[in-house]
């Protein structure tokens, strides 16, 4: 099973991205808070080091020469330092030369403290030892501790301090602020995404209660940003080109459907009176075929789900009442209808232009299959699906989308004989779109047709 870590929607993908580079933003500032703190750690330790060195360094240099050794052994030193008293400086070769960063620290620090005059050293030695590493401060102590320059030194003060390991998150509330800051930055994220791309949204439902209804269909509002607010104009003005093409669609089929009744009306009354019966009766069943799919093509033209009213109808219910209305026209069927659902299911439609479609649809399967067993199943995501099967030959598979095409009629299934314009499955399709569904045509195994209603509830 394949996973995508990439999201689908326009708003994960953004969300996604800002975040990533969020985060990324958060590590660099952490890294760099973190370079910058054991930084400060190095210089405050380094500073403190060269105090406590020159404190030392005064406390045994202002002591006589025989008794500086003893002064050495009194002085306080942390758990971590160690004061040696030898004739030599630290070894060259066992030792390493400090950065120049750390030397001009250390020495500054001796310096800003303060050796008086008297006990200046002869020499100030910066070195390092050990891995991990110490610093190591050596200071040349001299006998002669009167005026004057120092003479050379006879003995060297050597303090020793191992560096400590940085600790740059010293603050306990430091990962609560960092923690606080990362949710906030990403709250901020996921409510601009959601802010801003709710006009998407907006223009994505503006478009399907278009393609659903393009007469009473509302105008998408023109507000926000500059951008949103010229595709907001170009939509509503292809809405308005829409609208104005069905109308003039529907105004021109209703004006000839208009103007053909009052011909056809007459030349049926003028039928009446031929003298040849069975040419009379030719031409009477021509114009009534004419009437038909004169009606058929003003209500296909019309849409009456345009005008209709959205309210709550029970689906079990409407698909028992088209059943029995079917049956009570053509007893002869009554045995071929049967119903299999639950007994109740509520939905919002336009009644009686879902009856229409559906009417069409049981109508087809008894009149060219001579059966309509109707099976109703509620489905996931707030949907219902309607399958009407009958025994007739069924369609071939390359036929299933042109039998949707108006006027179009398969002559292997429909003829003449049976009547019908090529409508009805024209008309339905179009009123279950309207309601946000959609139709398909299958072959059973065996034999028969399965026409496949899909519906929101």
């Amino acid at each position: 099973m394949r996973v995508s870590l990439w999201p689908r929607s326009l708003a994960g993908r953004t969300s996604l991205i800002l975040l990533v580079g969020f985060a990324l933003i958060q590590v660099l500032g952490l890294l760099i808070h973190t370079l910058n703190q054991i930084q400060l750690e190095r210089i405050e330790e380094e500073q403190d080091f060269a105090t406590r060195a020159v404190i030392i360094y005064r406390h045994i240099a202002m002591a006589s020469p025989d008794q500086r050794i003893a002064a050495a052994a009194r002085e306080p030193l942390p758990d971590s330092d160690s004061l040696s008293l030898s004739p030599f400086p630290p070894s060259p070769f066992t030792t390493y030369a400090l950065p120049l960063g750390a030397r001009q620290i250390i020495r500054a620090s001796i310096f800003a403290y303060g050796i008086p005059r008297s006990i200046r050293p002869h020499g100030i030695i910066l070195r390092g030892i050990g891995f991990p590493p110490n610093d190591v401060i050596s200071f040349g102590l001299s006998d002669d501790t009167g005026p004057g320059p120092p003479s050379p030194a006879t003995m060297w003060l050597t303090i020793t301090s191992p560096l400590k390991p940085p600790a740059p998150w010293r603050s306990p509330s430091f990962a609560t602020a960092f923690i606080v800051m990362s949710l906030l930055g990403a709250s901020m994220i996921f409510w601009a995404v959601r802010k801003l791309l709710v006009p998407v949204r907006t223009l994505a439902e503006a478009a399907e209660r278009l393609g659903r209804d393009v007469v009473n269909a509302p105008a998408l509002p023109e507000t926000g940003p500059s951008e949103i607010v010229t595709a907001a104009v170009a939509f509503n003005t292809m809405a308005g080109r829409i609208r104005r093409f069905v109308e003039d669609r529907t105004f021109l089929l209703t004006a000839i459907g208009h103007d053909l009744r009052t011909p056809i009306t007459r030349l049926k009354l003028r039928a009446e009176y031929m003298d040849d019966e069975e040419q009379r009766t030719k031409m009477l069943a021509d114009l009534d075929e004419m009437e038909a799919m004169v009606a058929a093509t003003i209500a296909f033209g019309r849409d009456v789900t345009t005008s209709e009213a959205v309210t709550r109808i029970d689906l079990p219910i409407l698909l028992r009442t088209i059943l029995d209305e079917a049956a009570d026209g053509d007893p002869a069927h009554g045995d071929a209808l049967g119903f299999a659902g639950p007994e109740h299911l509520a939905m919002r439609a336009r009644p009686l232009a879902l009856k229409r479609a559906l009417t069409n649809l049981v109508g087809n399967a008894i009149k060219y299959g001579d059966a309509a067993r109707v099976h109703l199943r509620p489905q996931p995501r707030d949907l219902v699906q309607i399958d009407i099967e009958d025994n007739g030959p069924g369609i071939p598979t390359d036929e299933m989308e042109a039998a949707f095409e108006p006027f179009h009629r398969l002559e292997t299934s429909r003829n003449r004989e049976t009547g019908g314009s090529g409508l009805g499955l024209s008309i339905a399709r179009n009123i279950i779109r309207a309601h946000g569904g959609d139709i398909t045509l299958h072959n059973l195994p065996e034999r028969g047709l399965r026409v496949r209603v899909s519906l929101p509830v």
